[in-house]
Order: C-alpha cells, then sequence, then structure tokens
C-alpha cells in the first residue's frame, strides 16, 4: 500500500469524532469546557534525513514539525510524548531536544525508548489546547474567499540542496504558533504546508468541496527561476489559510488565489486546471 491507500483503509476503521475523518493536521477533542488537540509526527533516517544529518537538528526538526500541526489549529502547545529508538549520536539528539524545548517552551510529558536495530526512528506527540472554538479545520473555504499563506516557499528546498542562508529553514524549521493564534478567531479554513503548496491547495479544495484558482505571480518563493519545483517540494511549514471577503489580515502573509465554487478540477495553477493529485507534492509510498 501507498500512503493515501493506507489511510483510505484507516477511514473504514472506528473513528472518533474527534478524528475528524482522518482528513485535517490533528484530532479534536472536547473536555468540559477546553478543547484538546492531539498530532502524531515521526521521522525515520533515510527517509527525512541523511544517515549523516545533526541529531540535534533532526530532534528540533521533529518537535517543530508537531507545532505546526498544533499551529493550524491555533493551539496553544501543552506537551509532547516522545518515541525514540536508541542508536547514533544519542548525545546530539538530547541537545536538540533540549534546544526546541526551551526556543517555544514547551516540555516532556513522557514517552517510550527502545533499543532497535536498523535505521533510527523517532516519533512526537504533541498536545496543545484549543485557543479559539470553532477549531479551524481543512474542510471550512468557501467560494469567494481569499487564500492566502505565510512566510516564502522553498526555502527548505534550497536548503536541502546545500544553499547556506537556507539550511536552517531545512534543518530547524520555526512553526508559527504565534501567527496560528492570531488567525484562529478569522479564517474559515487553515492548514500547515509540509507536503507543498500545490498537494496541500489539492487537499484543502477537496474537504472544503471547493475549486483552489493559484495565482502564480503572486507566490512568494526563494527562487522565482524555480516556481514549480518550490511550490511542490515541501517542507515549508507555514501556514495556508483562507478568510472572508473584507476579513483583516492579522498577521504577515501573502494573498496568492481565490476559493471557487466546486469544479471537475479541484486545483487551478495559474490558467491549469489540475485533475489528479499526482505529482503535486511529496507523499510516502
Amino acid at each position: 500500500m501507498n500512503e493515501s491507500q493506507f489511510i483510505a483503509a484507516l477511514q473504514k476503521l472506528a473513528l472518533h469524532p474527534g478524528a475528524r475523518g482522518l482528513e485535517d493536521d490533528c484530532a479534536v477533542i472536547a473536555l468540559g469546557g477546553e478543547h484538546l488537540i492531539l498530532t502524531t509526527d515521526m521521522m525515520a533516517e533515510g527517509t527525512h534525513y541523511r544517515p549523516q544529518a545533526d541529531m540535534a537538528d533532526v530532534a528540533w526538526k521533529l518537535v517543530a514539525v508537531n507545532l505546526s500541526d498544533l499551529a493550524s489549529k491555533g493551539a496553544e502547545p501543552i506537551g509532547l510524548l516522545l518515541g525514540h529508538s536508541l542508536g547514533r549520536s544519542d548525545a546530539r539528539f538530547l541537545a536538540g531536544l533540549r534546544d526546541v524545548l526551551d526556543a517555544f517552551g514547551v516540555t516532556l510529558l513522557g514517552g517510550d525508548t527502545i533499543a532497535a536495530t536498523g535505521a533510527s526512528t523517532s516519533c512526537i506527540t504533541a498536545l496543545g489546547r484549543a485557543t479559539h472554538v470553532p477549531v479551524p479545520s481543512r474542510q471550512g473555504a468557501q467560494a469567494g474567499d481569499n487564500l492566502y499563506v505565510t512566510g516564502m516557499l522553498g526555502r527548505a528546498m534550497l536548503g536541502f540542496e546545500g544553499v547556506e542562508e537556507h539550511l536552517p529553514a531545512f534543518n530547524r524549521p520555526v512553526p508559527r504558533l504565534a501567527e496560528g493564534r492570531a488567525l484562529a478567531p478569522v479564517v474559515s479554513a487553515m492548514m500547515d504546508i509540509s507536503d507543498g503548496l500545490l498537494l496541500d491547495c489539492w487537499r484543502m479544495a477537496q474537504t472544503s468541496g471547493a475549486t483552489i484558482q493559484l495565482e502564480t505571480t503572486a507566490i512568494p518563493v526563494a527562487d522565482p527561476a524555480r516556481l514549480d519545483a518550490c511550490v511542490r517540494w515541501g517542507d515549508d511549514y507555514e501556514l495556508l489559510f483562507t478568510l472572508p471577503p473584507g476579513a483583516d489580515l492579522p498577521v504577515a502573509a501573502t494573498r496568492i488565489g481565490t476559493v471557487l465554487e466546486q469544479r471537475p478540477a479541484p486545483l487551478i495553477f495559474g490558467e491549469t486546471p489540475i485533475h489528479r493529485p499526482d505529482n503535486l507534492g511529496y507523499r510516502h509510498g
């Protein structure tokens, strides 16, 4: 099975209502007067990072990508659960973990360690609390909404390729936690960009029952000569969101498109309708 097929099979199992049909960045569970936000991400050597990578950077990124999911719900982090296979450079992993916890004021709740052979694997489960209800989802984009993105896309790709000024974007991304909290009360839909702008726009359009039209010249990219690569590569961890017409924009962001009534093509890239999600971004399997 590839990733999409496996998730489709999971969607046929018994799901908690808070799972949001496995179509969102996080699970959302109402507990008394609070809403608990849960997400989990894992990273494996050879898939998410090179064997020679500094494990301090790996630890930072593992936490940051989970916090980015919380940011997309406008959540305030509560704490983290860590799963880690002991292996090479565990001391460096711990150093990076300390750095990222200090940087974002997050604490550990517990977890599990194992001794394993083969590629190193680590996992973080992040827990947060909603700062606004209803909690934003990918599903709320409406025809007439404007589409925005924070930051600049393609920096992680260039960092992976060794462009020095963009190395931090790949090794130690910064989750948009403050922006997510500011946006939560006003957005109609929101998610973070992890697998590439085109694929994540496709997902937002599909779950919202709408079509998204992107304005190619408006998209902020680190290398305009490589626009196509910048919007497909992923690992950006910026926020992608929609606002109703006339809504105030409370954070620094760029308008990159419009939400349309649903059409046969969920995504229109410039003037090009895209009917299938193949090769739009990064997918496992």
